[in-house]
């Protein structure tokens, strides 16, 4: 992908695959041959777009950003949630000319360029919000090319049902974080299965112990050679039914280790107990999503970010903890056999909000009721 002349208007079109068609502007890296393509999302935050963009749980997709302005405040590198985007595309209303943060390193059009990703601006974001919701998440296409061709481009996208796009996140070799623990309990010596993990999630963990992250790929066994005190399911992207060999990765922990699972790897946790995930229509997309904790009675205010949901089906040994307020929806679970819990929604929250943070609190405690107290220094 080549520049964007960011104050040159170049003239580009949204198209989806139903055949809507969107005007606006490109942005950003332009496209091989004038055409990006991916599944349509969209996401309500009024912060941290960057946070958004560099969330390997979005590959695959193009993302709407319903807060009308995006980029004013720019681009740092400290917030960054993985080593690179991996989405497919940015749509924004409006991408001011001038940023302004002190903690800004560059502009959002400048680091999109960097990272060879398209965009579009001066669409009409709520227009193309209302459409996804009354019609679900489709596939789509945006550039400069002509209509038609972007037409044939977005009912050629594939989408992401049934890929295991976790393969195209994961690292490619194992690497280690280190303990940031400063209470007086000895680090716990934890691996984290990177399905697509968001580095906010590992600065958590870090604040229980040490922890090893291992590609989506690894078995069971390899993972229990470390003597793991736990075991992480990361988030990532796509359809759990897709991540191949997973389930018969997680069935080979339960019962030897503590597990706790976030986002895909709470699909994949419940995938492994016996329940069934399901595509929502549009997904949940944004940092405002009420979940109430069935055991406290309390609601929290948490960040999501997936397409794919858990069945609220009967299963023996499982319990429900969490609902999603707005549609019912399966938000928590915890199994009453084996020492195993997780959540959809994303407890770490990098930027916000910090309502579920508890839960890696939580999963210190499953750990203690496991191993035994830790004793030591500092970690």
């Amino acid at each position: 992908m080549s520049a964007t002349n960011p104050h040159k208007v170049v003239e580009a079109a949204l198209v989806l695959a139903d055949g809507t068609v969107f005007e606006g502007e490109a942005f950003g890296a332009a496209p091989a041959s004038g055409v990006a393509t991916g599944e349509v999302v969209f996401n309500t935050v009024m912060s941290g777009y960057q946070e958004v963009i560099t969330d390997p749980s979005y590959a695959g997709q193009i993302v709407t950003f319903t807060y009308p302005h995006l980029g004013n405040y720019g681009v740092n590198s400290a917030d960054h949630e993985s080593r690179r985007p991996f989405l497919r595309g940015v749509i924004a209303r409006d991408i001011p000319r001038r940023h302004s943060n002190w903690r800004s390193e560059t502009d959002l059009t400048s680091f999109l360029v960097e990272h060879g990703v398209a965009g579009i601006a001066g669409i009409d974001t709520r227009r193309l919000t209302r459409h996804i919701r009354d019609t679900g998440a489709m596939p789509g296409a945006f550039g400069t090319a002509d209509e038609a061709t972007l037409r044939a481009a977005a009912v050629a996208e594939p989408g992401t049902d049934g890929l295991d796009m976790a393969a195209t996140v994961t690292c490619d070799s194992p690497y280690s974080v280190a303990s940031a623990r400063a209470d007086n309990k000895a680090p716990w010596n934890m691996i984290a299965v990177d399905f697509g993990i968001k580095s906010t999630i590992l600065d958590q963990l870090a604040l229980l112990g040490g922890v090893t992250v291992v590609p989506a790929s690894t078995a069971a066994a390899t993972i229990l050679e470390h003597k793991p005190d736990g075991v992480f399911l990361s988030n990532g992207p796509g359809d759990p039914e897709g991540v191949v060999g997973a389930t018969e990765m997680i069935d080979g922990l339960l019962g030897e280790v503590p597990v706790f699972g976030i986002c895909l790897g709470h699909q994949l946790l419940s995938l492994t107990l016996g329940l069934p995930a399901f595509k929502l229509p549009f997904g949940h997309h944004g940092g405002n999503h009420p979940v109430r904790n069935l055991a406290e009675g309390t609601v929290e205010i948490t960040s999501q970010n997936h397409n794919f949901c858990v069945a609220d089906d009967s299963v023996n040994g499982v319990e429900i903890t969490h609902i999603n307020l707005n549609d019912q929806t399966v938000e928590g679970i915890r199994s009453l056999d084996v020492p195993a819990f997780s959540v959809q929604y994303h407890p770490e929250a990098g930027p916000g909000p910090h309502d579920s943070r508890y839960l890696f609190e939580r999963f210190d405690q499953l750990m203690t009721d496991v191993h035994g107290q830790p004793q030591g220094g500092q970690g």
